[in-house]
C-alpha cells in the first residue's frame, strides 16, 4: 500500500507541476497582451497630444522635444537604468545570464514600469521611436516576474515574453514566433516551443478582446505586375540593406562610445547630449512638415493606401530623426520607425521606376531596410506580409530580404540587436556577484 501510495503521489505531483507550468505561460501571456494593448492605446493618445500641440503652436517642438529628451535620459539614468533604447538587446543579454540578480537588472517589474512610462514620454515629446521593442522588454519582464510563482525553474520564460510582446503589439502571431526563433534565440528549442506558442496565443487573445482582429497597416493587394517590375527587387534589396547596415553601424558605434575627449564629454553630460539630439530631431520634424515624429505608422499606412502624400525627403529625414532618437539614450524602439524609413526609401525608388506599382515597391523598401537593420530576413518578410495581409508579394519580399541581409553584412558584421546586447551582457557580468549555480539554462 505504501509503495503504491508513494507512486501515485509522485505521479500527481508530476501532473500538477506539468499543468502549473502551462498555466504560468498562459497567464503570463494574457498579462503581456494586456500590457501591449495598454501601451498601444496610450502611445496613440500621446502622439495625438503632440500633434495637437504642434497644430496650436508650430514651433513647440524646439522647446518640448529637447526638454523631453533630457528629462527622459535623466529619469532613465537615475531611476530606471537599463531601460534605455529598444529593450530587445537587454532581453537577448538577459537570456544568456545564469545569475538571477544580474538578469533582474535587465528584466524586472521596475524596468517594465519605467519602460512604459518613458517610452510614452518620448512619443509625447516627438521622438522618432516605436513601442514594439519596448513591448518585448516589458513582456520578458512580466514573464520573469510571473515565473517566480513557479516552484521550479522555467526555461523559455523570457523567450515567450518577447514573442508574445511582438505578437500582441502588431497583431502578428506568426511574426512573434519567427522573431523569437530567428532573432531572440537563433535556434528552435523543442522543449519550450509549445509553451512559447501558448503564450503567444494568450497574448494575441488578450489583444483581440480589446482591439479586435485588425491588420496593422491595413490590407493591400499591391503586387509586381510584370517581369520588368522585378528590377525593383534587387534595387530595394541593395539600397535598403546598405542603409540598414549603416544605421546599425552608427548605433553600435555610439553605444561603444566615441574615443578621446569628445567621447569623455558626452559620457559626462548625457542629459545635455540628449537635449542636443532632441533639438536636431525638432529641426528634422520641421523640415519634413512634422511627418517624422512618432512611430511612423500613420505615414506608412497613408503611403500604402495613397491617402497621405509625403515629401520626397521623408525617408532620409526619418532616418536621421530615428538615429538621433536612438543614440540620445531615451527608451524607445526602432521597429516601426525602421519600417517607416523603408517605406520612405521605397517611395523614392518608386519615383525612379514610374511604370512599376508604387505600393509593391514601398513594401519591398520596408522589408529590405528592416532586414538590413536587424539582419533577420525571415522576420522581416513575415512581419510585413502579416501587417499588410499580402501573400501575393511573398516571393519578391523574401528575395529582397535576402539581398538586403547580404548587403548589410558588408557594412555591419552583426545585426543591431545582437551587437548592442553584448554591451549589456558585459556590464551585467561585471557587476554580477561571483556566484555559481544561481540561475540555470537560458530563459
Amino acid at each position: 500500500m505504501s509503495f503504491r501510495f508513494i507512486r501515485r503521489s509522485r505521479r500527481f505531483r508530476a501532473h500538477s507541476e506539468h499543468w502549473q507550468r502551462r498555466a504560468i505561460f498562459v497567464l503570463g501571456g494574457i498579462a503581456v497582451g494586456a500590457a501591449a494593448v495598454a501601451l498601444a492605446v496610450l502611445a496613440d493618445l500621446v502622439q495625438q497630444a503632440f500633434r495637437n500641440l504642434l497644430a496650436a503652436w508650430p514651433w513647440a517642438a524646439f522647446a518640448v522635444t529637447p526638454l523631453g529628451f533630457g528629462a527622459s535620459v535623466y529619469a532613465t539614468n537615475r531611476f530606471f537604468r537599463n531601460s534605455q533604447g529598444s529593450g530587445i538587446p537587454q532581453v537577448i543579454a538577459a537570456r544568456q545570464l545564469s545569475d538571477a540578480t544580474a538578469r533582474e537588472r535587465l528584466v524586472s517589474l521596475r524596468i517594465a514600469i519605467g519602460k512604459i512610462l518613458l517610452t510614452l514620454l518620448g512619443l509625447l515629446c516627438g521622438a522618432s521611436a516605436g513601442r514594439e521593442g519596448p513591448t518585448v522588454q516589458v513582456g520578458a519582464s512580466i514573464m520573469s516576474v510571473v515565473g517566480r510563482f513557479s516552484p521550479r525553474r522555467q526555461p523559455g520564460l523570457l523567450l515567450a515574453g518577447a514573442a508574445a510582446g511582438v505578437a500582441a503589439a502588431f497583431n502578428t502571431p506568426l511574426a512573434g514566433i519567427v522573431f523569437a526563433i530567428e532573432e531572440m534565440s537563433r535556434s528552435f528549442e523543442q522543449r519550450t516551443s509549445g509553451l512559447v506558442i501558448g503564450c503567444v496565443i494568450a497574448a494575441g487573445l488578450a489583444s483581440l478582446v480589446v482591439l479586435g482582429n485588425y491588420t496593422y497597416f491595413g490590407t493591400t493587394a499591391a503586387t509586381l505586375n510584370s517581369a520588368a517590375d522585378w528590377i525593383a527587387v534587387p534595387v530595394c534589396g541593395v539600397l535598403g540593406g546598405a542603409m540598414g547596415g549603416l544605421f546599425s553601424r552608427i548605433l553600435v558605434g555610439f553605444a561603444h562610445g566615441w574615443p578621446g575627449a569628445v567621447g569623455r564629454r558626452l559620457k559626462r553630460h548625457p542629459v545635455l547630449f540628449a537635449m542636443a539630439c532632441g533639438l536636431v530631431v525638432a529641426a528634422c520634424g520641421t523640415l519634413s512638415g512634422n511627418s517624422v515624429y512618432g512611430t511612423g505608422y500613420m505615414q506608412v499606412r497613408g503611403l500604402l493606401d495613397g491617402t497621405q502624400p509625403l515629401p520626397q525627403d521623408f525617408g532620409i529625414l526619418k532616418f536621421a530623426a530615428t538615429i538621433l532618437s536612438s543614440i540620445s539614450g531615451i527608451p524607445g524602439g526602432i521597429f516601426s520607425p525602421s519600417l517607416a524609413v523603408g517605406a520612405g526609401l521605397g517611395f523614392n525608388i518608386a519615383h525612379l521606376l514610374p511604370h512599376s506599382p508604387q505600393g509593391a515597391i514601398i513594401l519591398l523598401g520596408m522589408v529590405a531596410y528592416f532586414a538590413g537593420v536587424v539582419q533577420a530576413p525571415i522576420t522581416a518578410f513575415v512581419i510585413v506580409t502579416e501587417m499588410t495581409n499580402n501573400n501575393a508579394m511573398l516571393v519578391p519580399l523574401m528575395t529582397a530580404a535576402l539581398i538586403a541581409h547580404g548587403t548589410s553584412r558588408l557594412i555591419s558584421r552583426e545585426g543591431v540587436y545582437h551587437a548592442l546586447s553584448k554591451n549589456f551582457l558585459h556590464e551585467a557580468e561585471k557587476v554580477a556577484p561571483a556566484a555559481t549555480g544561481a540561475g540555470g539554462p537560458p530563459s
